[in-house]
């Protein structure tokens, strides 16, 4: 794994073996990005990645100059990874923390200009997601919620739903707060 974009380009993370993850690819992170720095101001942005496994969206968001982040997953592999991870590179404001998802997005009282969230595909409360966020107000006034997730699922109908993009296997469906 590596970081494809921005300060950081090319830097070449650890391996992660032993870890049960599903990273999302290169080609949709590409993809990803280049919708990004169309939609929202990645300077100085505060994020909020969900589901972080490695974190990969997060030291893509750092590279291209986001202001500072949270990294939220149980796992304790991943977030000792992580940890690995933070180790090398020169992100303080940068945070790292294992814990349910649910119970953080309940008690964050943080809001982030950007939101991404890569659940296990498998999850059985992932439709749950994208009001879980707007119910506990985590997105600023224009901000941004992006949910990568199977092609079994849409959220078309949904609230605050923006657009649907494909990327082979990978669907990321966007949010926006509707303040914007």
């Amino acid at each position: 794994m590596r970081i494809i974009g921005g300060s950081r380009r090319g830097k070449v993370l650890p391996a992660f073996d032993k870890l049960n993850l599903r990273p999302t690819t290169d080609f949709a992170k590409e993809s990803l990005f280049n919708i990004l720095q169309n939609k929202i101001d990645l300077d100085g942005c505060r994020f909020l990645d969900l589901f972080a496994g490695t974190g990969g969206i997060s030291y893509e968001l750092m590279s291209r100059g986001a202001e500072g982040g949270i990294m939220v997953d149980i796992s304790n592999g991943s977030f000792r990874y992580r940890e690995k991870v933070l180790d090398s590179l020169p992100w303080p404001s940068l945070k790292n923390r294992r814990a349910d998802v649910f119970q953080y997005v309940k008690n964050c009282e943080e809001t982030f200009d950007l939101i991404f969230a890569d659940p296990p595909y498998d999850m059985s409360n992932l439709v749950e997601l994208p009001d879980l966020i707007f119910q506990y107000g985590l997105l600023k006034p224009a901000g941004l919620f992006i949910l990568e997730h199977p092609e079994s699922h849409t959220f078309g109908k949904a609230p605050y739903f923006l657009e649907h993009r494909k990327y082979g296997a990978v669907h990321f469906s966007f949010f926006q707060n509707e303040s914007s």
